[in-house]
């Protein structure tokens, strides 16, 4: 099959990151999963992979742990989701996206395996982390970096035997699916803890931390804990970047600086360098200089990403109240007059949290939706949750919404593109 026919098998899986209404627990199956990939010769194994799993900055974590490994000198594997502008995106190896033809390729491969699975048919995330398998075991990667997709324990790739997982900050999401509680949705994170193995934590909440806690001693896994047995400092930040210190285990990072913007991205740096320094555990141990370099040179785009300026604008995923409290955080550092805010949101998320904290910022507000997702929520549904005095517009489309934005937008202020990561990337597709 050719790149587009590969495109339209894939798509013919249910994909549950376009639903919102679905039971968690009878439509992801592992035993699925490990079907697929028996049937495939478990090209997960016989590969270093690193696990990482969170509510808000998983896919950062992966991205600066795959930009200090790669540093390295270690030909490193990345798998994350969802994508911004192309199904690529998702699969790369060091600075390299998967190409169509491979694309093309694995899928045959996985349809081969798929026939022989009877009625019980996989998703498509799971046919997709099939194709991340069997792309790095091809291409003999020293180290994969896998970021999972929805929780944790269910997850497709949760198949993995990973040399170190990580946990990054839980908060509410999903929690129609995940639970109604922090601890409840910390077990559905934690799900990737191996026994006898070594698990990296972000700094949480009491409650989500004694779940990671228990899990952990259940399963015999030493637990890093960032802030406790790494510490970091942040020293400044601005629209142009980080620069923070980091004490880790094997020593001293002094000003290390990251074009990340955020003060939660540090957060992920330090995470990260936990990570890569657990791994001498295993028998490798990452340079200092790797580290210092792998920082600088992350790049995760879509996430508070400047864009352009004159006027500014800038792009983030923040997906519920928690992210985008940390997105208002950072905002506030910028220098710019008036903010005008382009909001589309999923209609599963915490929309009324989300609005609660991007509205004290927000001059004006230009609604969308993204005409991706069939999860989108209606823009005027979002506009009858927000106070009728901010000055408020509805758009069919993120081009729409865009052309509006930039039109009331004056060279010192600020275009702020948020809420989901499908409207995320239909923005950017203006400028990259």
């Amino acid at each position: 099959m050719n790149y587009e026919e590969a495109l339209k098998y894939l798509d013919s899986f249910i994909n549950y990151e376009n639903r919102d209404l679905y039971s968690y627990k009878d439509s992801f199956k592992l035993t699925r999963m490990e079907r697929l990939a028996d049937i495939l010769g478990n090209p997960q194994d016989g590969i270093k992979s690193i696990h990482i799993a969170g509510s808000k900055g998983k896919g950062s974590t992966s991205a600066i742990t795959h930009s200090i490994l790669k540093s390295a000198g270690f030909k490193t594997g990345l798998y994350t989701s969802p994508h911004l502008q192309s199904f690529r995106e998702r699969i790369r190896i060091d600075d390299s996206l998967i190409s169509e033809s491979d694309i093309a390729r694995f899928s045959g491969q996985v349809k081969t395996a798929v026939s022989r699975m009877g009625d019980d048919k996989p998703t498509f995330f799971e046919a997709y982390t099939a194709l991340a398998y069997l792309y790095f075991k091809e291409r003999e990667v020293d180290f994969a970096v896998y970021e999972t997709g929805l929780g944790g324990r269910l997850d497709a790739t949760n198949i993995l035997k990973p040399l170190v997982c990580a946990i990054t900050p839980i908060s509410y999401e999903h929690t129609d699916k995940l639970g109604s509680t922090l601890s409840e949705i910390a077990f559905e994170k934690a799900g990737i803890i191996k026994e006898h193995s070594i698990c990296v934590s972000a700094p949480q909440e009491k409650e989500a931390l004694d779940t990671i806690t228990r899990v952990s001693e259940e399963r015999l896994t030493k637990l890093v804990l960032v802030g406790r047995d790494i510490s970091f400092t942040e020293i400044s930040g601005d629209d142009t970047g980080e620069v923070f210190s980091v004490s880790g285990a094997l020593g001293e990072y002094d000003r290390l600086k990251m074009k990340l913007l955020g003060s939660h991205q540090v957060v992920n740096a330090a995470s990260a360098i936990g990570i890569t320094e657990s791994l001498r555990f295993s028998g490798t141990t990452i340079p200092k200089d790797a580290v210092v370099k792998g920082v600088e040179e992350a790049k995760w785009p879509g996430r508070l990403e400047v864009v352009s300026r004159f006027p500014l604008v800038v792009l983030d995923g923040a997906q519920n109240k928690a992210s985008a409290l940390a997105l208002v955080s950072s905002i506030r550092r910028f220098k710019y007059d008036r903010l005008v805010l382009v909001l589309g949101v999923s209609r599963d998320k915490d929309i009324k949290g989300i609005l609660e904290a991007l509205m004290p910022i927000s001059d004006s507000v230009v609604l969308t939706r993204s005409k991706i997702t069939a999860r989108a929520a209606d823009p005027e549904g979002i506009k009858n949750l927000m106070d009728p005095s901010k000055e408020t517009a509805l758009t069919a489309g993120v081009e729409e919404a865009m052309d509006r934005a930039l039109s009331q937008a004056r060279p010192e202020d600020m275009v702020l593109v948020t809420g989901s990561l499908f409207v995320v990337g239909e923005a950017r597709s203006r400028y990259a």
